[in-house]
């Protein structure tokens, strides 16, 4: 392939505009800001690229300083998938505590919370929310990053997710089109496959992307899954019966559409992400999300050379490179216009900085036994801790550990997983009071296989789901949070201790 040399032709500029690439550090290096000033209109951050908000600030002031309008996009769900507070884990519960309040009005405002939040650090592109309905239990990925298994519930409440998140001047990216809630597969290392009928799909997946697209999201984010009612070959971001006869034509959307990450061994093991790259725009995507892992000049270029190929061998037309870049260029003018005067969010005045924990709260569902009186002396407590999907990441903490700490002082903890997890932290644990706190006992039968041997010896052990709840209640108490953000380890420790 030759090397393109120049970045000033329109051709060059259009197949840099279209890409949303991340890059190492918390300062921009010197490649990115000079891709920025040929064309690059988008960069996708990253925990790695913040330290505070005081330095994503700066950051952002950076990026702009080479382009006043460049869209600035971050994965910040809240919950157990953040990027803020990757290191203290979120204040705002995930969706899985908002749709198990079933508030329409609180997820309005956690959304425009965490929304100001980011308009203030100088981010105009969330990668959220997730639109997903997690209509199977065992989902690997998804779980508490959706509102709940109900069609209705979703729909609802991503629509008030957009209207809230948008309301602060950044703009919205449901996701993941057309719905990657039914699958057992991770689109981090492998193709997902949803083998439903297409009635099933428009009734169930599709339901809260309309409600998106109704309430106004700036962004659809595809999937990476093979969804043969619709396509029997190429998975949906690849597809464009997926990206332009349903999504453009049937559902009428005339949005940005977005690609997830196209470094995820779905597409990277199967077509190679510049091979993938050029299908996904030829199929209907306009911006290619690419940075999770892969983060360089050499990648950026590659990509660019890789979509002006295409063009010059009639592969891409140019027109679809033309119109994605388009698309991408009035996305950032609505930013531009809906973040106000320089220097402002829009939204002074209107913060609430505990909407997070009232939300948290509201959304424990709590199982004491007959007699359960609050804890006074320290506990151990025990994380019975499953390996952590790469979308949430190792690097945030969870649990109730840190909270007890803080309302219980001399508070121990240990880490536990696999087979003898729970002897192993009966021995650890001693004379003290056991917390256990788990994710998804339902779909880790070492965890499940560990509360029995905690309860069999200890009956008063205390029991914390953060993940779904879908195993039943058990335990002198039982609290399920619906997510491991901070906020919901704090909650859970109130009642707890009874504080």
């Amino acid at each position: 392939m030759t090397t393109i040399a120049t970045g000033t032709d329109t051709l060059t500029r259009d197949a840099l505009t279209v890409l949303q690439p991340g890059f190492t550090g918390t300062t921009a290096p010197d490649w990115l800001l000079r891709r920025l000033g040929e064309g690059l209109s988008s960069v996708g951050l990253f925990g790695r690229n913040i330290a505070s908000p005081e330095q994503l600030a700066a950051l952002t002031a950076q990026l702009r300083a080479e382009r006043e309008d460049v869209l600035v996009a971050i994965d910040e769900e809240g919950g157990d998938v953040t990027r803020l507070e990757v290191r203290t884990g979120s204040s705002f519960p995930g969706n899985h505590a908002l749709g198990a309040v079933d508030d329409v009005e609180l997820t309005q405002a956690v959304a425009r919370e965490l929304g100001r939040r980011l308009a203030e650090c100088g981010v105009n592109f969330n990668w959220a929310p997730s639109a997903d309905v997690n209509s199977n239990p065992g989902n690997p990925v998804i779980g508490v990053r959706s509102f709940g298994a109900s069609t209705d519930l979703v729909a609802r409440h991503t629509a008030a997710y957009v209207t809230g998140l948008q309301s602060a001047g950044v703009a919205a990216c449901t996701k993941h089109f057309p719905g990657h809630g039914d699958t057992a597969v991770d689109s981090h290392h492998a193709m997902p496959r949803i083998d439903v009928g297409a009635e099933v799909l428009q009734e169930r997946e599709l339901a809260p992307f309309r409600a998106a697209i109704a309430a106004g999201s700036k962004a659809v984010m595809s999937a990476h899954i093979l969804v043969p009612a619709l396509d029997p070959d190429l998975p949906a971001t690849l597809s464009r019966r997926v990206l332009t006869d349903l999504l453009r034509g049937e559902l009428g959307y005339e949005g940005l559409i977005v690609t997830d990450g196209m470094e995820m061994r779905a597409i990277a093991d199967n077509y190679g992400i510049r091979r993938g790259s050029v299908l996904a725009i030829a199929a209907g995507a306009d911006a290619i999300c690419v940075g999770g892992g892969l983060a360089d000049d050499e990648t950026v270029t590659g990509l660019r050379d890789a979509l002006v190929a295409a063009v010059r061998s009639g592969e891409l037309p140019e027109e679809r490179l033309a119109d994605a870049a388009d698309r991408v260029r009035a996305l950032a003018r609505w930013t531009a216009a809906a973040a106000g005067p320089p220097g402002t969010d829009g939204t002074d005045g209107d913060a609430d900085p505990v909407v997070g924990l009232r939300a948290a709260r509201r959304a424990l569902r709590v199982t004491a036994a007959e007699g359960f009186t609050p804890l006074t002396d320290p506990p151990y407590v025990a994380a019975l801790t499953p390996v952590a999907n790469i979308a949430v990441g190792d690097e945030t903490p969870w649990g109730v550990a840190a909270e007890l700490c803080r309302l219980l002082p001399g508070t121990r903890t240990g880490s536990f997983a696999g087979e003898g997890a729970g002897r192993s932290a009966l021995q650890e644990a001693g004379t003290r009071r056991v917390v256990a706190v788990v994710r998804d006992e339902h779909r880790h039968p070492w965890m499940a296989a560990a509360l029995d041997t905690l309860l069999a010896a200890r009956p008063d052990t205390v029991i914390v789901e953060m993940g779904v709840p879908q195993a039943p209640p058990r335990g002198a108490l039982h609290i399920a949070t619906h997510g491991a953000a901070r906020v919901c380890g704090r909650a859970a420790a109130e009642i707890i201790t009874g504080e």
